[in-house]
């Protein structure tokens, strides 16, 4: 495990339950390197023991970070959402990039990352 600078609250957007998933991945090592990941999917109620929120909006804790794992057809009906949440920065994973949430996003000063949560955890960039 990398050096660490602090502990954040990831909304994992598109987080699943299935372990081949990025999303699965993902929320597992966030969990293993200190973060909070709090998955976000209408379609389950629970990953990895972690309470899953049907929408952004229904996240009850301040979020640092949004990975996203939605595809732009997925993410476009949700950028007003994920904006209102402020988040401090958001991450694009491969396949997820939405410029239209990235052009929004640079408005509002949020920083946005076309990155893998994955890679940028065990490089230590997180």
């Amino acid at each position: 495990m990398s050096a660490q600078k602090s502990s954040e609250t990831v909304a994992v957007l598109g987080a699943s339950p299935k372990p081949h998933r990025y999303a699965f991945k993902a929320m597992e090592l966030l969990k293993e390197y200190g973060h909070s990941p709090v998955p976000v999917n209408p379609a389950f109620d629970e990953i990895l023991g972690e309470k899953c929120y049907p929408r952004i909006a229904a996240v009850p804790q301040p979020i640092d970070t949004v990975t996203l794992y939605l595809r732009s057809a997925r993410s476009n009906p949700l950028i007003d959402e994920i904006l209102f949440a402020k988040p401090r920065r958001i991450i694009m994973n491969p396949g997820a990039e939405n410029e239209t949430l990235a052009e929004r996003a640079r408005e509002q000063d949020i920083e946005v990352i076309e990155g893998c949560t994955l890679v940028m955890l065990r490089a230590g960039t997180f």
